[in-house]
């Protein structure tokens, strides 16, 4: 009869208990859109919950096809531009020309994203250091603003 390596014995057993957690850890862990805690409707948010980002960023609310939006930004309802209604001005848009946006919320309707950029002019010309609390109000275009929902986080500038 063979005599029982102990030494083997130990990083064996070491060995299977660290596959065994790293399974466990995999199959529970949350990423990615498991672990932002979206609703459905929304597929991304930039800056996301509890980000910490530039004065200059962009906030971003990209949504699923079939929503509009309204936004707002540390308790001001941002104006809302609709992207189609700026290029539909009648007049034909050479390829890569620069179109003027004002200085609100813009709608991309083809792409269902409300992106906001703080500017001079604009409802928030500035974003200061410190916290700020984003609120996106959206519903389905097909079942109108009655059905509207709520979705609010906060962000973070340096």
């Amino acid at each position: 009869m063979k005599k029982i390596d102990y030494k083997l014995l130990i990083i064996s057993v070491g060995i299977s208990a660290g596959l065994v957690l790293f399974v466990i850890g995999m199959s529970t862990g949350l990423s990615g859109r498991d672990a932002s805690n979206l609703p459905e409707a929304i597929e991304q948010i930039s800056p996301g919950q509890g980000d910490q980002v530039l004065q200059q960023s962009q906030i971003i609310v990209d949504f699923i096809e079939g929503y509009t939006a309204t936004l707002t930004i540390d308790g001001i309802e941002l104006p809302t531009t609709r992207l189609d209604e700026v290029v539909a001005t009648g007049k034909q848009i050479a390829p890569g020309a620069q179109v003027d946006l004002p200085p609100t919320a813009i709608f991309d309707v083809g792409n269902y994203i409300i992106s906001y950029l703080p500017q001079p002019g604009a409802p928030i010309a500035e974003l200061t250091q410190g916290e700020h609390k984003g609120s996106v109000r959206y519903w389905l275009i097909k079942d109108g603003e009655n059905a509207s929902r709520t979705y609010s986080w906060t962000f973070f500038i340096d």
